[in-house]
């Protein structure tokens, strides 16, 4: 079995429901698995020979999907309604910034008043600074992310009483 054929293998057992495949041939034993994910497990070695056989590269993984600078957080009401409190999420993963810049100063802090369209915070995802702005009106009761920490995707930043 040659190379070309191992990968047209991967393909095509990547595309269906198939789990596991084992090929035996000419003293070669091929296993692909695969996870409940999109990712491929191959392991090759031979049969009867004690060499190792290196398995080929596996297929490149889609890169990850990063949202529009012009998308903005969607505040949800938290389980407890006696709270009526608001939260300001991600809506993107990367490196959550108070302010603009090292020495400025922050966007909001505890006790800031803010309306729709006031920026919060900056979320910097692949070299890109995204302004992320609120949605709601109130004020700031908490900040839940750490300036300059990484943040994933619908991950509570701040926490806002509703006027």
């Amino acid at each position: 079995m040659d190379f070309k054929q191992i990968q047209e293998l991967i393909k095509i057992v990547n595309k269906s429901n198939i789990g596991e495949v084992t090929i035996e041939e000419k003293g070669f034993r091929l296993t692909i698995k695969q996870k409940e994910e999109p990712v491929q497990q191959m392991v090759a070695a031979p049969v009867q020979a004690q060499a190792y056989v290196a398995p080929p590269p596996m297929a490149a993984t889609a890169p990850p999907v990063v949202a529009p600078p012009a998308e903005k957080p969607k505040p949800t009401e938290t389980a407890s309604p006696a709270d009526n409190l608001i939260i300001i999420k991600s809506p993107m993963i990367g490196t959550f910034y108070r302010s603009a810049a090292p020495g400025k100063p922050v966007y909001v802090n505890i006790g800031d008043e803010i309306e729709p369209g006031k920026v919060v915070c900056i979320i910097e995802a692949m070299k890109l600074f995204n302004e992320i702005e609120s949605e709601v009106k109130g004020k700031i009761v908490k900040v839940l992310a750490d300036d300059a920490s990484p943040v994933e995707y619908d991950q509570p930043l701040f926490l806002v009483e509703p006027n």
